[in-house]
């Protein structure tokens, strides 16, 4: 027999060195192997320990956000046509069940504007449906279709949003995705791994960072009432009325404004926010405006020299500073607190505000010594069940079960470094999927010995049986693991994170063992019978 092509063996000596260094490195010493270990091999929250969370994303918030925005818009574009009218919510959603019952009412439109007015709702309202209830009344609802991708788009963006959030605190291995099967599609299942402690994540989590820049009208004042009365009971024309977060004893900053109802600009027109230090040492946030809106912002405050600009943070004012010159691209926030309040203010800017509020459902918080134990039961049956299996083949196919053994301790190897290049998360379903793959690794090399075996007994020759049966059997190895692969892809499409990564680490296995059972089996049979005398082991006489 020919000798075997040195080639094959270097395929195979680069996948096992490469795949130990995305395992442990290059390690100088015992304490870095460990430390290398304990960095690549990301563990789970039920084996790590930590706390997971059950956000429900308040849909209503959105639909009426974007109501209030249409009316806004359509209170513009009547004013700037000449139609009399005032647009307003005719149903505020109150609760998750009715968010798409959110409509506007329009109320005193003159009927000879009557076709000028439905026009304009025509070409610039599309996603809403008019009805008139009056001669000179009108109900706009919004459309099921655009209903429904509203509510995509919020919990997309919430998700995307808390994502933001949590990477923004360091807590990169953590998992946040759309709760399946719990009746709702507004909740959202956050696993933090390796926090105990979730209140400050739940705080910044629930915080909508909702930062608002408005024109001062008048104020501050004492109370809500003291501020109507100044407009003898009415507010002015395009204007509401905004509370100040309390800040101690200044006045300045205490009570009720008067300010403009639509911002001057918002936190989405935020480039960056960076907590700092003022010249006494306290701490703010400095931000940056983008360069959309750099242009819009120096306008409005070179035409408001020696006015207030209120600074509102959901919807509370934070401060009402005066404006003393041109400002372009760059403001503060003062008073916010400690450092950690600024640096935390300035993460949640920088990630985008939340385009619904969010309440907690459910906390579960498991601690570390769960997780160890969790580790312990799953290494511990994972080496019972593989020296089991090693000793069962090893019996059965006598020498040959050597090379089904090599294979299954690298199909191991290839397992765990391929986890760790994707960073992917271990769980406790993982390390049962790495169980499972004990089996069916094994179970690849058992359908090869016995179509080996088959071609002996049928009277062909030692090279011959072994080509045949490598052969016959490739195509029912790979059938058995595509199937299971598929299987898979649902599974990692519609499972939570736990049932995810069971998904992940059998598919990398699957795909690992098509390498070492098919191609570093075959070569170890050619290997060890290249020599001029070959002889097979296979639990047979041959």
């Amino acid at each position: 027999m020919s000798k075997v092509p040195k080639w094959k063996a270097i395929v195979i000596i680069a996948t096992i060195l490469i795949c130990l260094y995305g395992i442990i490195g290059l390690p100088k010493s015992k304490d870095e192997l460990t430390a290398n270990w304990n960095h690549n091999i990301r563990l789970g929250l039920d084996l790590r320990g930590g706390s997971l969370l059950v956000l429900q994303v308040q849909l209503q918030d959105a639909f009426k956000a974007d109501a209030v925005t249409s009316i806004e818009r359509l209170k513009e574009l009547m004013s700037k046509n000449s139609i009399a009218g005032e647009p307003m919510l005719g149903y505020e959603p109150k609760s998750l069940q009715d968010a798409e019952k959110v409509e506007i009412l329009i109320k005193g439109v003159p009927v000879d504007s009557a076709k000028n007015f439905r026009t304009i709702v025509s070409d610039e309202f599309s996603a809403w449906i008019m009805a008139p209830v009056g001669p000179s009344e009108y109900r706009m609802t919004m459309k099921p279709t655009e209903a429904g991708n509203l509510k995509k788009e919020t919990l997309a963006r919430s998700i995307s949003t808390i994502e933001n959030r949590i990477n923004g605190m360091g807590l990169s291995e953590s998992t946040v995705q759309e709760r399946q099967g719990s009746g709702s599609d507004a909740e959202v299942l956050v696993s933090l791994p390796g926090l105990d402690d979730p209140d400050r994540v739940k705080s910044i989590l629930k915080t909508a960072a909702l930062l608002e820049l408005y024109e001062v009208k008048s104020g501050p004042f004492k109370s809500e009432v003291e501020a109507l009365s100044s407009f003898n009971g009415v507010k002015p024309l395009g204007t509401k009325l905004m509370p100040s977060m309390k800040q101690g004893t200044d006045a300045q900053d205490a009570g009720w404004y008067v300010v403009t109802s639509v911002p001057v600009i918002t936190g989405r027109d935020l480039r960056d926010a960076r907590a700092s230090q003022d010249e006494l040492g306290k701490a703010q946030t400095n931000f940056v405006i983008s360069q959309d809106a750099k242009g819009r912002f120096g306008r409005f405050t070179e035409s408001n020299i020696g006015n207030r600009l209120a600074i509102a943070l959901d919807g509370q004012v934070k401060m009402a500073p005066r404006i003393n010159a041109r400002i372009e691209d760059n403001g503060v926030i003062e008073g916010v607190g400690s450092q950690q309040d600024a640096s935390d203010l300035a993460m949640m800017l920088r990630s985008g505000s939340l385009p619904a509020g969010v309440v907690y459902l459910q906390e579960q918080t498991v601690g570390p010594s769960l997780g160890a134990d969790s580790i312990r039961s799953g290494l511990l049956s994972g080496l019972v069940g593989l020296i089991v299996v090693i000793l069962i083949v090893l019996a059965y196919y006598s020498r040959s079960g050597i090379n089904a053994t090599v294979a299954l301790l690298l199909n191991a190897v290839i397992l765990i470094g391929v986890l760790a290049y994707l960073k992917a998360v271990l769980t406790l379903p993982g390390i049962a999927g790495i169980i499972l793959l004990i089996g069916m690794a094994v179970d690849s090399n058992v359908l090869i010995f016995e179509r080996i075996r088959e071609e002996m007994r049928a009277g062909k020759v030692l090279f011959a049986a072994i080509d045949a049966g490598f052969n016959k059997a490739f195509l029912t190895i790979i059938d058995t693991h595509v199937t299971t692969i598929v299987s898979c892809a649902f599974l990692f499409m519609f499972g939570t994170p736990a049932v995810r990564g069971f998904a992940v680490t059998l598919v990398i296995g699957l795909v690992a063992n098509v390498f070492t059972s098919v191609w570093v089996s075959r070569y170890l049979f050619d290997l060890e019978y290249s020599g001029p005398n070959p002889s097979l082991s296979i639990g047979i006489e041959v």
